[in-house]
C-alpha cells in the first residue's frame, strides 16, 4: 500500500517524465526531429510542386533519357537514407547515453 508522499509523488515514470533529464532528452530530441523533418517535408513539396506546374522543367533531359524530375526523385531517396544516417549517428552521440541513464534511473528505482 502505498503512501499519501508516494501517491502525490506519483509512479517512477510519472517522476522521470517530470525530471530535468527526461525534459533534455526531449529537447534534444525535438531539436533534431522537428527542423529535419520540417526540411524534408519542404524539399519532398518542392518536388511535388515542380512536377505539377513546371512540368516542362522536369521534362530536361539531363543525360541521355535522365530527366531533371527522375534525378530529383531518386535525390529523395538519397535524402532519405541520409536522413536516417544522421539521425543515427545523432541519437548514438546525443539521446541514447541520456536515455540510458533514464532507464538505469528507473531500474535501480523499481
Amino acid at each position: 500500500m502505498s503512501t499519501t508522499g508516494e501517491r502525490s509523488a506519483g509512479t517512477i515514470y510519472e517522476q522521470v517524465q517530470r525530471s530535468p533529464e527526461f525534459a533534455e532528452l526531449r529537447r534534444r530530441l525535438r531539436r533534431f526531429v522537428f527542423p529535419m523533418s520540417a526540411a524534408f517535408l519542404l524539399w519532398y513539396l518542392a518536388y511535388v510542386l515542380l512536377a505539377s506546374y513546371a512540368p516542362a522543367f522536369m521534362a530536361t533531359k539531363v543525360m541521355g533519357n535522365v530527366t531533371v524530375g527522375l534525378v530529383i526523385g531518386l535525390l529523395q531517396f538519397v535524402t532519405t537514407f541520409a536522413i536516417t544516417t544522421i539521425y543515427v549517428r545523432y541519437a548514438d552521440r546525443h539521446l541514447d547515453p541520456a536515455a540510458e541513464r533514464l532507464r538505469h534511473q528507473i531500474e535501480t528505482a523499481a
